[in-house]
């Protein structure tokens, strides 16, 4: 027995010795083939210094040398690829088919089969892909042009410029995937970022560094509210604006591009304030799940490296729920809850979490959000409700009123309306409107059936004040001013606040509803008013 155990020792003693050996060779010659040479780290270089990404944090067997494979199946938009080594691609990473009559394919990895094979999304149509073709893994995941040189551009997901203006220069490259900021790097303040906008800033006020769900059928304003966003950012934090069309028709935003010329939001010949990244409803899925990523990457850049306060705009939050569905479908994941992706939560925090605030500038978000047949219980739309610090609707009743912003002040709401945050003032007079305008609402019907005559004079007086602040809600954006012919206002919170303050208290009775419609600070009201009254005495 001792000498059956003396030799099981031995033997375990040399096995531990030779596992050591075996695992020192395996780390030195994985160490040698994945670190990259320092002249080929040029595609690192590109990505953010300031926090590593997943890609900026593992190391690629490709960068060392370039791994060229072959295309091995066509279903659609997936593309099985072949390679002949047993070194594949990460998850990820981009691949690019070489001699491809359409253009630049780039495929995404998405899962390893075995038998050297990786499993691969399109970005674009795979029409007259055949098998046997050959395919080279990039060594990084999609990398996309970030700087001042894409603003005033059109691009698609892996940031080509798609407005026939030629290539995007002096520009750097990032890899769409990244982690969010770590949590030392986040500001932990609440902060108001002011829109100049009153409704918005009164009564639904915006996080900076928040997500925001805008609410909004067809022709109540959301593309004219958008364009007052970016110009207002632009001019009163200095900050840039990027818009990601998610899903969307092409005419629309064809039509939002041309728009945006002529308002002067982007500037052909000078400095522009926008940069759009279009992955539309004819675009395969793979491109329209990742479209909102190559925009959200450009934000980070001016977020992380210039310091900036960066508005984002995505087009339909829903179509990337929707796009990524799609792809789950064709890798043939199980699904869950109503036919979605089982990664649902997962795909959609991922994005969600990178938009924040941190010590040097902040991404906030707008998100326009479908609700597929007004389910709110929906998955789709349950997971992005879970991310959204506010919502603010456009009701097409207060636009067949001609009241622009179409704001609905009772249905949009805000984390921020808290008197610890926006202050004790803010906080009593935005209570104080949104009461008056509901007694407002509940009076209609009595004066819709009996008249104002049956009202008691309290009721009528809240009525009048009700109607007041409900025409001084519009207001004369900028950015429509050659549509409307009303100079464009901005209004510091400060001015909003004062001026609603001051309606509520009776301090402006005696003036005429006219003269609140279209202004913009209580000054501009009292001005109109002796304006009305100068031509009313000729």
């Amino acid at each position: 027995m001792l000498t059956t155990r003396g030799a099981v020792a031995r033997l375990s003693r040399r096995a531990a010795s030779s596992a050591k050996k075996t695992n020192a060779f395996f780390s030195t010659a994985a160490l040698s083939q994945r670190v990259p040479s320092q002249s080929s780290s040029s595609r690192q270089s590109s990505s953010r210094p300031q926090r590593a990404s997943p890609v900026a944090a593992r190391s690629y067997a490709t960068e060392a040398k370039q791994v060229v494979g072959s295309v091995k199946t066509v279903i659609g938009a997936v593309v099985d690829v072949q390679f002949d080594t047993e070194n594949l691609p990460p998850i990820l990473n981009a691949l690019e088919v070489q001699d491809f009559h359409g253009g630049r394919l780039v495929l995404e990895v998405a899962s390893h089969l075995g038998e050297n094979s990786v499993r691969t999304i399109a970005m674009d149509g795979t029409e007259g892909l055949v098998r046997g073709q050959k395919v080279v893994d990039t060594g990084a995941p999609i990398l996309v042009p970030v700087g001042t040189g894409t603003l005033g551009r059109i691009m698609n997901v892996i940031g080509e410029p798609i407005d026939e203006r030629g290539p995007i220069k002096g520009v750097k490259l990032s890899p769409i995937h990244a982690d969010p900021p770590p949590f030392v790097e986040q500001s932990t303040t609440a902060e108001v970022l002011e829109t100049g906008i009153k409704v918005v800033d009164l009564l639904a006020p915006y996080a900076r560094g928040g997500k925001i769900g805008l609410f909004g059928g067809a022709g109540v304003g959301k593309t004219v509210l958008i364009q007052e966003l970016i110009n207002n950012v632009a001019k009163a934090h200095g900050g840039f604006s990027i818009f990601c069309g998610v899903g969307e028709r092409t005419r629309e935003g064809n039509d939002l591009y041309h728009e945006m010329i002529e308002t002067g939001v982007i500037n052909l010949e000078g400095d522009s304030k926008v940069a759009l990244v279009f992955g539309q409803m004819n675009e395969p899925p793979g491109a329209r799940a990742r479209v909102a990523l190559t925009g959200l990457t450009i934000a980070e850049y001016f977020r992380d490296e210039e310091g900036q306060d960066v508005l984002l705009f995505i087009d339909n939050i829903f179509r990337f729920t929707q796009a990524g569905s799609e792809v789950s479908a064709l890798l043939g994941r199980i699904p869950s809850a109503v036919g979605y992706q089982p990664t649902l939560s997962t795909d959609m925090g991922g994005m969600q979490e990178r938009i924040t605030t941190t010590k040097k500038g902040s991404i906030t978000s707008v998100q326009a959000v479908y609700v597929p047949a007004d389910d709110l219980t929906d998955p789709a739309p349950a997971t992005t409700f879970a991310h959204l610090d506010a919502t603010t609707v456009l009701s097409r009743g207060i636009a067949e009123l001609g009241i622009y912003p179409a704001v609905d002040p009772l249905d949009s709401k805000s984390r921020m309306l808290d008197p610890r945050i926006v202050g004790r003032e803010h906080y009593d007079v935005a209570t104080a409107v949104q009461k008056i305008l509901q007694d407002y609402k509940s009076l209609q019907d009595i004066i819709a059936i009996l008249g104002m005559d049956e009202l008691s004079e309290e009721d009528k007086l809240t009525v009048e004040r009700a109607r007041k602040i409900q025409r001084f809600m519009s207001q004369p954006f900028q950015v429509a001013q050659v549509f409307t012919g009303y100079e464009g206002k901005l209004v510091s919170l400060k001015d909003t606040v004062r001026s609603f303050k001051e309606i509520l208290s009776g301090a402006h009775d005696s003036l005429p509803e006219s003269a609140f419609y279209m202004s913009g600070t209580i000054e501009d009201v009292k001005a109109k008013a002796e304006q009305l009254a100068k031509e009313m005495g000729n």
